[in-house]
């Protein structure tokens, strides 16, 4: 009776803490130019092939919506849905596979999978993923080779063992001009060798993380992946975006751009609509994460 009068309770209480939460949080269709709700999201994924939720890491307002667009994607399209995870790096893709499959307890698996000190923001995906036998792609580079290459740039990859190019997107890594160059810049404040020695590690991240994705979506042909990572490296549809499509240019990709910002009140759309095709914008007033 108590077990059961706890679940009752739980369920209430986690219902009325999705209605509470869909009170801070506004989701704008660019292409539509109208407010939308997740559920439309999730209809525009039928033809799509990956979607990227660029997120800001102490959002907890967007860590739910994550975790919510994953459960409903899996309900819309069972058994055909994936979680990709900047999270994650490669080289732990077994201690993620070991865990799914309920073969090490969780302390082992967070311990060995090295997994970010906010791992309860994940955890409700990663838990999900386990109940309803989900894949999940550990698709980031390994902080050891982000490291190498900030110190040496991306030439030091080439003098790596072979065993360790299985972790690694194929070499040499391109790095991206233009724009996104600029935007980077712009945020370390200027141009010096070591901005760009450590602009060369994050096209390591983007190459890495968008290999993990494609090689996945190559040996898993059908399946759609939510792909989560720090929005700088998917607005505007640069960074992981624009190397996922290079890969391979077939691919149907949806991206989405959420953070917190003053004008949550009264949004100015128009501002932000180069981000992506959807912009989800949290309040600010929500505790953050950490």
């Amino acid at each position: 009776m108590k077990f059961i009068l706890f679940v009752f309770v739980f369920a209430i209480s986690t219902g009325l803490y999705a209605q509470e939460i869909s009170s801070h949080y506004k989701i704008y269709d660019v292409k539509k130019q109208k407010s939308i709700s997740i559920d439309d999201i999730i209809d525009d994924m039928e033809h799509t092939d990956v979607l990227f939720f660029g997120e800001d890491h102490n959002d907890s307002v967007g860590h739910h919506l994550e975790a919510e667009l994953f459960k409903k994607l899996d309900s819309k399209y069972p058994r055909k849905v994936a979680l990709s995870l900047e999270m994650f790096q490669t080289d732990v893709q077994l201690e993620v596979d070991e865990y799914l499959a309920g073969l090490i307890s969780e302390k082992n698996f967070v311990k060995e999978s090295r997994a970010w000190g906010n791992y309860k923001d994940y955890r409700p995906l990663i838990e999900y993923a386990k109940q309803n036998s989900l894949k999940v792609i550990a698709a980031n580079a390994a902080t050891r080779y982000s490291n190498a290459v900030t110190l040496n740039g991306l030439k030091v990859l080439e003098k790596f063992p072979k065993a360790s190019f299985g972790f690694l997107p194929p070499l040499p890594v391109d790095t991206a001009q233009g724009r996104y160059y600029e935007k980077f810049t712009e945020t370390l404040g200027g141009h010096n060798m070591g901005t760009m020695k450590i602009y060369q590690t994050q096209n390591l991240w983007d190459a890495t993380m968008a290999w993990s994705v494609n090689r996945f979506i190559k040996a898993k042909k059908g399946i759609k992946v939510l792909q989560l990572n720090g929005r700088f490296h998917s607005d505007e549809k640069l960074g992981t975006v624009a190397k996922l499509k290079k890969l391979n240019p077939k691919l149907a990709i949806l991206n989405i751009s959420s953070f917190s910002d003053e004008s949550f009140a009264n949004p100015e759309w128009e501002k932000f609509r180069s981000l992506g095709d959807y912009i989800i914008i949290t309040d600010p007033k929500v505790k953050r994460s950490y």
